[in-house]
């Protein structure tokens, strides 16, 4: 039901709707200026992603603005004599009204508007619609990403009056870096300045962040901090709020229950607060006359909404830029491959501090390997190579020690001890775990217990482990230094921060707490796990990990020490080293660049059973010069048989690519095709 029509069918359905008499607005007239509703349905389905329009009624016309949540009757028709027949009830957005609609029948009228309340602004729109697009996705499954659902009682609650922008702050730790005194200034003059910011190691970085919203709102514009988790998203709550005081910004984080957090989602689509702090969900945040977006740690899987059509922050955040003039803080500890293209298209400038700073300010970094056993009974028990043993027993003289292990749980990978074989569960063929001593296995994937495993290639019943997970490696530390305290941070339980007192903290990768005074030194363990998976960004994303865990350590001239146990020869390992992530992106891209892989060319990937990944390619009309990868067979999670293509194309094409997709998405549900594939635009897991 969309699009334009004339005076004489117009006027045919008023006639209609004045007949009719459903219940919601029995006896109602038609609105008497612009009575023709345009409405995204929050139906989020391929070939539904259009306008409807539906008629207003006259007791409707003030509340039914462009912007407003209402329920409409979808798939209803108004027949002749004007009973309204079919249809379910569904919520969706007003995005504009109109004096006349080009749809030739007559209109099924609004059933309610939900609340006045303008929730889609037309910034929101078109930036959701972009999205979209981009992502071979529907607007209405964006929307459900970018508005959170209405909470009554927090729209019934009037948001306080703006505060007067404060003063432009000092530069304070941005002298560190050459550029950036003049980045700041640029944002308190009202300017929009790009950069790719490479931020020095230890606690100043929420600091920094936090004078770059300050400069902006200073300017009398926007800002948004996008983080990857709620962790670091308080700190830079907190070093705000510390510099600016409070009522000036709002953090909307997953934590909050559904009234604050649509409360502190209205503040600033009403203009109460002009900067928002946040996690994924804040990169469409409604920030008025947004003038920076800063997006912490941009290689961080967390960026990747998982939620169709799964955009990622930093495009949202490039997009949204460009389409509202805003400038751009794209930081880290370590910088992306996508990061370097930026720069090297010159989109973005660095923002790098000189060599003699950065050693003046990072931690010494050590190598060995997984070869180098100590001698040592304490340093066998612990696992652990006798310089990494050694490096823990000095430094817990002076302070705590951090220890990153790449896996939760306790034994996470097993297989046969004799023929190497990995462990398999018999029901799915999931990897099988040990989740504690003398636990009975049980899968990973299905929870099944198997208490009665045998190798099926050789018939062995003796089992090793393939890796050792943060359990296994507390329990074990704990028996080498049975007098120091031993902590635990991973997913079940995340330390935000410690004591500086000696002490063992034990995290998986991401949830390493911060150490008061920091730590006097880290332990990277099993690199070769990380290193060694089978995906393009393993060496990106280990040199991340590392970085931020090395990133907590005291300075060398403090007697801060790293220790990766990892092959010195491999690349991160050398960068790490160096600190030099910079670089080693820069390497990377060139890599990238020989192999065509993202971000210098466009990618999709295909998921899904054989005949439907192959159908789904065979109706796409692909751009001309697409090269299709596989498919491959993947992992199902259930033993069903799953298969991934992958479609390459030259950069410039992707539009044509999603479009082309989107397309053929369309034409599988037209032919009530049973299987679902699954399309993600520039995948971030690419094997």
């Amino acid at each position: 039901m969309s699009s334009s029509g004339d005076g004489e069918q117009l006027a045919f359905i008023r006639e209609t709707v004045r007949k009719a008499k459903p219940r919601t607005w029995r006896g109602a007239q038609l609105a008497e200026e612009l009575p023709v509703a345009r409405v995204v349905v929050d139906k989020g389905l391929l070939h539904l992603d259009q306008f409807f329009d539906y008629a207003v009624p006259a007791t409707m016309a003030e509340e039914a603005r462009p912007g407003v949540r209402v329920r409409v009757r979808f798939g209803a028709r108004v027949v002749a004599s004007g009973r309204r027949e079919g249809g379910e009830l569904h919520d969706g957005f007003v995005v504009e009204r109109l004096a006349e609609s080009d749809y030739k029948g007559p209109l099924a009228p609004l059933a309610q508007v939900l609340s006045p309340e303008p929730v889609l602004t037309p910034e929101l729109l078109r930036l959701c619609r972009t999205v979209a697009d981009r992502y071979a996705g529907s607007l209405a499954d964006v929307l459900q990403l970018a508005v959170p659902p209405r909470h009554a009682k927090a729209e019934a609650e009037p948001s306080p009056a703006p505060l007067p922008p404060p003063a432009a702050p000092e530069p304070g730790s941005w002298q560190r870096y050459p550029q950036g005194p003049d980045y700041l200034a640029a944002l308190a003059a009202g300017g929009a300045p790009r950069a790719v910011w490479s931020a020095l190691p230890g606690p100043t970085w929420p600091e920094e962040i936090a004078r770059a919203v300050a400069a902006t709102l200073a300017g009398g514009r926007g800002a948004l901090v996008v983080l990857p988790d709620g962790k670091a998203a308080a700190r830079v709550d907190e070093a705000l709020t510390g510099l600016i005081g409070p009522g000036r910004h709002a953090t909307l984080s997953a934590d909050l229950g559904p009234k604050e957090r649509y409360g502190r989602w209205l503040a600033a689509s009403r203009g109460s607060v002009r900067a928002v702090i946040g996690t994924r969900a804040a990169m469409f945040a409604p920030v008025r006359d947004l003038g920076l977006v800063v997006i912490w740690s941009d290689g961080d899987g967390n960026h990747s909404d998982p939620r169709a059509p799964h955009p990622h922050v930093r495009e949202v955040a490039l997009l949204r830029a460009a389409d509202e003039g805003a400038g751009v803080l794209l930081g880290g500890l370590s910088v992306t491959v996508e990061a370097a293209q930026l720069l090297r298209t010159g989109w973005a400038r660095p923002l790098a501090a000189e060599r003699e700073t950065v050693r003046a300010v990072a931690p010494r970094v050590r190598t060995v390997t997984d070869l180098d056993q100590g001698r040592d009974a304490a340093a066998q028990t612990a696992r652990l190579p006798r310089p990494a043993w050694e490096a823990a027993r000095d430094a817990l003289a002076s302070g705590p020690v951090l220890v990153q292990v790449p896996r939760r749980g306790y034994v996470p990978r097993l297989a046969c001890a004799r023929c190497r074989t990995p462990a398999r569960c018999r029901h799915c063929v999931g990897p099988l775990e040990a989740q504690g001593a003398g636990a009975v296995l049980a899968c990973a994937w299905c929870g099944q217990a198997e208490g009665e495993w045998h190798c099926v290639e050789c018939g062995s019943f003796r089992l090793r482990a393939q890796v050792v997970g943060a359990k296994r490696t507390a329990e074990e530390l704990g028996k080498a230094f049975p007098r120091v305290p031993v902590r635990t941070s991973g997913r079940d339980a995340v330390l935000a921060v410690v004591s500086g007192e000696p002490a063992l903290v034990i995290a998986t990768p991401g949830a390493e707490p911060v150490a008061e005074g920091g730590y006097a030194a880290a332990l990277l363990l099993d690199g070769w796990a990380l290193l060694t998976r089978p995906d393009l960004r393993a060496g990106e994303e280990t040199l991340r990990l590392w970085t931020a865990a090395a990133s907590l350590v005291r300075p060398a001239g403090e007697g801060g020490t790293v220790v990766v146990v990892a092959e010195p020869t491999a690349r991160p390992v050398q960068a790490l080293v160096r600190w030099d992530q910079a670089g080693h992106a820069a390497l990377e891209l060139e890599e990238r660049a020989q192999l065509h892989f993202p971000p210098v060319s466009r990618m999709a990937s295909l998921t899904g059973a054989p005949h439907a990944v192959a159908d789904l390619i065979a109706l796409a009309r692909l751009p001309e010069g697409t090269d299709v990868l596989g498919p491959v067979p993947v992992p199902g999670g259930r033993g069903e048989e799953v298969e991934r293509a992958l479609l390459r194309v030259a950069p410039g094409q992707g539009a044509a690519l999603a479009a082309a997709l989107k397309a053929a998405q369309i034409a599988r549900i037209a032919l009530r095709t049973p299987d679902v594939v699954k399309i993600r635009i520039d995948p971030t897991d690419i094997g």
